[in-house]
């Protein structure tokens, strides 16, 4: 070898020394210090952010396996989100506790700070408002579109628009909606639009002074067209807390208006523009259903909301290298389990479709049923509603041996009776429910043990509820949220920063990555809401 090769040589060995040294030492350094993962090209034009609210992984898995409820063995059909080729986890915590509220959760993921629960995109001194990345999206010239299954102003959409100390303040949430110059609101309504007293101006005349345009029949809501602006889009048919009904109803042929999916097709029409959008999507029912444990109407919920990912898809297609979809949830709700000490190793999916009614609409039959029998009630008056809404009855003996013979010889339909038939600890439990909720609500026993038995809600309902999610192998832990964390999921531009496990103020500085913001730079509005920007150390 020449004395000019050995160079060579050593030149060459000595490069590939310093290449390996400086890469794994800036991995092992990136490691240590936590580093965020950040996206660095060219901002993205198409955002799409779905927050399944209360969707943990259970709730999302249990919807799988219900879409293969008929298969002869275990099995799971995946949602389309479920398909995306970027999966993460995120932790939930607020700042003063483990288990965050929605509040606390939409401020940490929309502005990159903790805060107390309950408090909407403030400091935990109450005396800092921030910036929502919604808002910086709008100051950029992204159109921005606030869609949700509940309420308008509830904490998770006003979570992109208000700066409250309380999210029970839905009439200052409101004027700040009005005061956003968001381009389009879709979904649930207004709780307070007169405020809590009923005294304040109202907020359908202040819109109109504001240039929004308030929308609230179904065939104004489709003649809404590109180059509209300033619009909130109400679903026509609400529940008493101005949110759209449960999904569920649908199966019993109930009008239930217009869906997320629907409200979701309608803002892009709208908003799709050179300069591009920033959609967020909310569906809020899936956590209410959570905190009530019911099981089937979550799954409905949750379908409904994959419905509404299923449009942002199409678009997606057509968009590739132009958009990102990123689904998620703001925490837990319920400590939902896929599997039951009764049902020991076996979990029964299919059972779950002869639940026909969210437990709200159930808790109505019965109320108004202890209002018309009073004194007169009785158990066996209910008997054949709950046989037709949940599929749970009770048989004499005869009826059972007949169906066990049946099942014996693989009568499918004997073994599925049998399985929603009701034992005696069942029926106990029935009874003891029906007794109570039979009477007048303020004289109900309101002790610690009357709340982990009904959760504050109609004590039958729950009952009847609770004893189908466990005949189908599942449980719940609480009727508040949980700390667990939640799942990420996303697809399309810049997607692949999702991965991995980080904390929801880490979701805040990705999304500012993704449209060209600085992620490590604080926007601070002052009490005259004059936006002050100060850069902080990573």
């Amino acid at each position: 070898m020449s004395k000019m090769d050995r160079i060579l040589s050593k030149i060459l060995l000595f490069s590939f020394l310093l290449f390996t040294f400086l890469f794994f030492s800036s991995n092992v350094v990136d490691a240590l210090s936590n580093s965020v993962t950040l996206y660095s090209s060219r901002p993205v034009k198409y955002v799409f952010w779905f927050i399944g609210d209360g969707m943990g992984m259970n709730h999302v898995y249990a919807t799988e396996m219900f879409l293969a409820r008929e298969s002869k063995e275990p099995s799971n059909i995946s949602l389309d989100f479920t398909r995306f080729p970027n999966i993460g986890w995120m932790t939930t915590y607020a700042a003063d506790s483990y288990i965050t509220d929605s509040a606390s959760a939409i401020t940490a993921m929309a502005t990159g700070k903790k805060t107390y629960d309950g408090v909407l995109n403030m400091d935990p001194s109450l005396k800092t408002k921030y910036k929502s990345i919604a808002e910086i999206a709008r100051d950029m010239g992204y159109k921005v579109g606030v869609l949700t299954s509940v309420s308008i102003d509830h904490a998770t959409p006003a979570g992109m628009y208000a700066h409250q100390p309380s999210r029970n303040n839905y009439y200052e949430i409101a004027l700040e909606l009005l005061n956003s110059n968001f381009n389009y609101f879709g979904g649930g309504g207004f709780l307070q639009p007169k405020g809590k007293d009923g005294k304040q101006k109202d907020i359908y005349e202040i819109a109109k002074e504001k240039g929004y345009k308030i929308i609230d029949n179904v065939e104004d809501i489709k003649r809404i067209r590109k180059g509209d602006d300033k619009v909130i889009a109400i679903n026509p048919i609400l529940d008493s807390s101005k949110a759209l009904h449960y999904a569920i109803n649908r199966l019993r042929g109930v009008d239930i208006g217009l869906s997320l999916a629907d409200f979701t097709r309608k803002a892009i029409e709208i908003l799709d523009n050179p300069k591009g959008f920033f959609i967020v999507v909310e569906g809020g029912k899936i956590d209410w259903a959570a905190h009530a444990n019911d099981a089937g109407s979550v799954i409905y919920d949750v379908l409904d909301f994959n419905d509404a990912v299923k449009v942002a898809l199409e678009f997606y297609k057509k968009h590739p290298f132009e958009t990102i979809i990123i689904v998620t949830a703001d925490h837990e709700t319920g400590g939902m389990s896929i599997g039951f000490a009764g049902t020991k190793y076996d979990v029964y999916p299919e059972l779950l479709s002869y639940q026909k009614i969210s437990y709200d609409e159930f808790s109505k039959i019965v109320q108004d049923y202890r209002i018309k029998a009073g004194e007169q009630a009785k158990l066996e008056d209910l008997l054949p509603l709950i046989e037709k809404y949940y599929g749970l009855s009770i048989l004499d003996e005869n009826t059972k041996k007949a169906l066990e013979e049946k099942a014996k010889s693989g009568d499918k339909e004997a073994k599925t009776k049998l399985q929603l038939s009701l034992n005696d600890f069942e029926i106990e439990e029935i009874k003891k429910a029906f007794s109570i909720s039979v009477m007048d609500p303020q004289k109900r026993p309101k002790d610690y043990k009357s709340y982990l038995m009904y959760g504050g809600y109609d004590p039958l309902t729950v009952v009847i509820t609770r004893i189908l999610n466990q005949k189908a192998g599942i449980g719940f832990t609480t009727y508040s949220h949980t700390g667990a964390p939640v799942p990420v999921f996303a697809i399309g531009a810049g997607s692949h920063i999702f991965r991995g496990y980080y904390d929801n103020t880490d979701l805040y500085k990705k999304l500012c990555s993704l449209i060209g913001i600085d992620p490590f730079k604080e926007y601070i509005l002052s009490s005259e809401n004059k936006e002050i920007s100060v850069s902080i150390s990573k």
